[in-house]
């Protein structure tokens, strides 16, 4: 919660009033699709990311006339270091196995990419998106419609 929704919070405290300043801007925050579904055995982390999907609605609706938009990501696994790091942490000598079960997790048959989670970023700055605003935006290979 001191991550996932406090940090958000103090983000959006610091980044609004210079938005408002300089006549508007582009929020991005970053849910999850433990938003969407809930993941077993992660409760608070599912919590905290539907935190991030209240707050991202309502800082849209709360500042649209002032021109800042605010919108959210929610990925699913992502292939990162972290990720890395926690199947060599908790699967030591398993970790082509695991890393093939995660992936297989994913209708798709893999896990997200950073660049695909900054791509999707960089286009909701853009003004080419200037029209969404409030809006959540899974990235997810499939997992929140077509896993069983």
């Amino acid at each position: 919660m001191e991550v996932n929704v406090k940090g958000v919070y103090n983000c959006l405290f610091a980044a609004i009033p210079q938005f408002r300043l300089s006549n508007g801007g582009v929020i991005i925050n970053m849910a999850s699709i433990a938003a969407w579904v809930g993941i077993p055995d992660r409760f608070a982390y599912s919590t905290a990311k539907g935190a991030v999907m209240a707050m991202t609605l309502s800082v849209a609706k709360d500042y649209i006339k002032e021109n800042i938009r605010c919108n959210s990501i929610s990925p699913a696994r992502v292939h990162t270091p972290f990720v890395d790091g926690f199947i060599s942490k908790n699967y030591a000598g398993k970790e082509a196995e695991m890393f093939e079960k995660l992936s297989q997790s994913q209708p798709i048959g893999r896990m997200g990419k950073p660049d695909e989670i900054a791509a999707l970023a960089l286009y909701l700055c853009s003004d080419e998106a200037g029209f969404i605003t409030g809006c959540d935006y899974p990235i997810d290979g499939g997992f929140i419609k077509l896993n069983n």
